[in-house]
């Protein structure tokens, strides 16, 4: 019996039979679509249904959203979600498309939004049907949130938005946005106040949304452009003033200080016939090792190529066990130690576990990820160059260690 099993509850153990007989049957069907890598690349409207369809079956059968009450959509279980990341992972099914939604703007909304709003927001964001994104970073604002300058103006009942977003994830399929922004000038932080945005029935009526090309020649960022866009009232989250404290509720599940709502990026990954199933993971580096040839022989043949992926290994398990550690109240002397070193620690895992994958491949990681001899389909070289947002969202890593070091450590700030 696995461990998690064993600390089931009665309760717990009975709904992971049911989403393990569930996904036994209903798991979605194989697609000529090609998946992106993670919900964060997801550039056609292909990728979307077919993600959006996945995410919506899984609501209707209870796998979504098991912890939020029934009254805002939800399944009113207790803890029960990891049970069904759990099993979706182990069944490896595909990602839900609706990832900011259900990471970060479902538990700000349900802690902080108006009476009713939650009830009316929240159903379609956890089946999926209305995708979300998230409008925090500035061109001028990006480490230093709290310097955004996106503007709104009151007018009554209504607020007047002005001001310029950018590198927003699947901004260009989203129906909503948790937005910062500022509403008072002359004070830093108490000058911020947090909304919750219908953008994309104000496309051309006060919202732009412009496609951003990354190097990897995909569009899923884009930036936001807010010209007198007109919002009522009832979108704002808590009180005027409040923006910064809504913000670390959205950062703090960003950064996983929360229950995580959604099975982890890449559960499915496409493969060509009669290729090995590979997914991220420090163990695909020995297949991969083994089919790369160096110089006559296998890459695994090198003895500094089997050390450096042994040393991988060795990370990815250490990372395991620091969040089972996580999960036994008491041990950890801090509650947000583990959260914060999860974030830092798994993006640098990823990248620095692509770049060796692309060091192995050698001259085939230059292939474009259409060409049948890439190796692993070329996902190793696509995944590194994506592994870079990912040190820098939710903060990067030169901020996550400032982070560490004053509000866990201790230590004094740096100057």
């Amino acid at each position: 019996m696995a461990e998690a099993e064993r600390k089931d509850t009665p309760e717990q153990a009975e709904f992971r039979q049911y989403c393990r007989d569930w996904l036994a049957e209903n798991s979605p069907p194989e697609t000529d679509v090609r998946l992106p890598l993670t919900p964060l690349e997801i550039m056609t409207t292909d990728q979307l249904h077919y993600l959006q369809d996945w995410q919506k079956k899984a609501y209707d059968a209870g796998l979504v959203g098991c912890d939020y009450p029934v009254e805002v959509g939800g399944g009113g279980r207790d803890d029960c979600q990891r049970v069904a990341n759990a099993e979706m992972q182990a069944a490896k099914t595909p990602f839900f498309p609706n990832v900011i939604g259900l990471g970060m703007a479902a538990p700000t909304v349900f802690y902080h939004a108006q009476e009713g709003k939650a009830g009316e927001l929240l159903p379609k964001l956890f089946s999926g049907e209305e995708i979300w994104c998230q409008g925090f970073s500035e061109p001028g604002s990006g480490s230093d949130l709290a310097s955004v300058q996106t503007f709104a103006e009151q007018k009554g009942d209504k607020w007047i938005i002005n001001g310029h977003k950018v590198w927003t994830s699947l901004a260009h399929f989203a129906e909503w946005m948790i937005l910062l922004l500022r509403t008072d000038k002359s004070h830093k932080y108490e000058g911020l106040s947090y909304f919750v945005v219908p953008i994309r029935e104000a496309l051309g009526k006060g919202v732009t949304v412009r496609p951003l090309i990354k190097m990897t020649g995909e569009t899923g960022f884009n930036e936001v452009i807010f010209d007198n866009l007109e919002v009522d009232d009832s979108y704002r989250l808590d009180a005027v003033g409040k923006g910064w404290q809504v913000a670390m509720t959205t950062l703090a599940h960003e950064r996983n200080a929360g229950q995580l709502v959604t099975p982890a990026a890449g559960g499915r990954v496409q493969q060509r016939e009669g290729e090995e199933q590979s997914g991220f993971g420090a163990i695909s580096l020995v297949d991969l090792a083994k089919n790369s040839s160096r110089n006559g022989k296998s890459a695994a043949d090198d003895p500094v190529i089997r050390d450096r992926i042994m040393q991988e290994l060795i990370r990815e398990e250490g990372f395991k066990q620091c969040r089972r550690r996580a999960r036994v109240q008491g041990l950890i002397d801090h509650p947000m130690r583990i959260p914060l070193q999860h974030k830092l620690r798994q993006s640098e895992l990823m990248q620095d576990m692509a770049q060796l994958a692309t060091e192995i491949e050698g001259a085939a990681s230059s292939l474009y990820i259409a060409d049948a001899n890439a190796p692993a389909g070329a996902r190793w070289p696509l995944g590194h160059m994506n592994s870079y947002g990912f040190t820098i969202a939710a903060g990067t890593s030169e901020v996550q260690r400032n982070i560490l070091g004053e509000r866990v450590l201790d230590l004094p700030k740096s100057k």
